[in-house]
């Protein structure tokens, strides 16, 4: 018999259908015995009153494999208002040790649980609540491509072991590459501002890698990144207000398309702009608000402390009416080599904070050849590197005005759902203490 998946039940009431999946629950209640069947589209509950049928699950446990066929009978009690009775069970894959936890009681996102959860993240992502953080980090994700596609950029896919590091500095991994050092990629950086020669428009999605021994709710050292460049651009502001938008886009749309999954949760409700115009503030105007509103001076840091990332947050919220701020004009000392330095000392970078949390840094290019030269050296780069040179070929024979963004995916999921912890929105998140599963 063709099998008749969970969510189609309540279509087929009145007919004997096959239904496949995991053993989820078991109720023996004497006369009345229920079974609860998982499969990839939710629960089904069935009545098993044969006492033989009954015993072929003697001794087996919560995730054997099961095959039940019975007739479909409307109950408004059941998952989906269905349920199956007259079942013949088939058990197609037996489970008789005990599983560590429980899959269809609550888990636990408490701090001092989190070497728990992803211990048993084997079996816990069974846990219907848990899968609802992945199936939205997957549509989350295809709201990004359907955006980006709809503007005209390409999705492009760059190699992940490099010659150099992208940005310099300490915090990269290094193996040994047939007799080379090689470095896992810290971003798509170089490969996407070449591309921007080729195709105007490109993105990625992939993975980047950070040595960084940071053990916060924040840092991650595998984390999955979108990159977004754009050529023949008239300014910074044309860069912000693509990412902007897409951003309002995409969580427009899950807020929308997920909202019953979203509220069971517990996600924060969304406030965004009804016109769409994400707010800036300098991050000299962030500095002098948040030094007069808390008494703390932090008007010589160069970047957002992370306590001011989460003031100009709840500024923003409460005053505009936006989960999304930008901090912009950065002071010059921050700069990267690859960025475009502005009059006035400062450089046309911005910061996407979402809810209190850095979730894209949005800069300007440098597209002149031999101002990027210039600027390479000055930060101490080998310009004849392999890993630099075919990078300037871009430049040298012609880039336009470009920028981008480099967009935390992981950051995305985790803020739009409220998790506590960055590494919550992870499959099998790795940091300085866990390198498996």
């Amino acid at each position: 018999m063709t099998r008749t998946l969970t969510k189609e039940l309540s279509a087929n009431i009145g007919k004997t259908v096959t239904i496949n999946g995991w053993l989820h629950k078991k109720r023996l209640l004497g006369g009345l015995n229920f079974i609860t069947l998982r499969d990839r589209t939710g629960l089904a509950q069935t009545l098993v009153d044969d006492k033989d049928e009954l015993e072929k699950l003697r001794g087996l446990q919560i995730g054997t494999v099961l095959s039940l066929t019975g007739m479909v009978v409307e109950d408004e009690r059941a998952p989906g208002g269905a349920e199956l009775h007259d079942v013949k069970i088939v058990v197609e894959v037996p489970v008789t040790d005990e599983p560590p936890i429980e899959v269809d009681k609550p888990i636990s996102h408490k701090s001092e649980h989190l070497d728990t959860l992803f211990e048993n993240r084997v079996l816990n992502i069974r846990n219907l609540n848990e899968q609802k953080i992945f199936k939205i980090r997957a549509d989350l994700t295809y709201y990004i491509r359907k955006f980006l596609r709809d503007k005209e950029f390409i999705e492009i896919d760059t190699p992940k072991l490099l010659s150099e590091a992208t940005e310099g500095g300490a915090e990269v991994f290094k193996l040994d590459y047939f007799g080379k050092i090689a470095t896992l990629a810290q971003s798509p950086q170089l490969y996407k501002q070449i591309m921007v020669g080729a195709f105007e428009r490109v993105y990625e999605i992939g993975h980047s890698y950070r040595a960084e021994p940071s053990a916060t709710t924040r840092h991650l050292t595998e984390l999955t990144m979108l990159d977004v460049e754009m050529g023949f651009v008239q300014d910074h502001d044309e860069v912000m207000d693509m990412i902007g938008d897409m951003t309002n886009y995409i969580l427009r749309r899950v807020y929308d398309e997920h909202a019953a999954d979203l509220k069971s949760l517990n996600a924060p409700e969304l406030k965004l702009p009804e016109d769409g115009k994400i707010p800036r503030f300098t991050v000299a105007e962030i500095h002098d608000l948040y030094t007069k509103a808390t008494g703390t001076d932090v008007t010589d840091e160069k970047d957002l402390t992370p306590d001011e990332e989460r003031w100009i947050s709840d500024h923003a919220r409460k005053q505009l009416g936006s989960d999304l701020v930008y901090a912009t004009d950065f002071p010059a000392v921050a700069g990267k080599f690859y960025h475009k330095f502005k009059d006035g000392g400062t450089v046309a970078w911005a910061d996407l904070i979402f809810r209190g949390l850095e979730l894209a840094t949005v800069p300007l290019r440098e597209n002149n050849y031999d101002t990027m030269v210039k600027q390479m050296e000055n930060a101490g780069m080998d310009i004849n590197h392999d890993g630099f040179k075919y990078y300037l070929q871009a430049f040298k024979y012609g880039l336009p005005a470009h920028g981008g963004c480099g967009f935390g995916i992981d950051r995305l999921v985790q803020k739009t759902i409220g998790l506590a912890n960055v590494k919550e929105a992870t499959l099998f998140p790795r940091d300085i203490n866990r390198l498996a599963p």
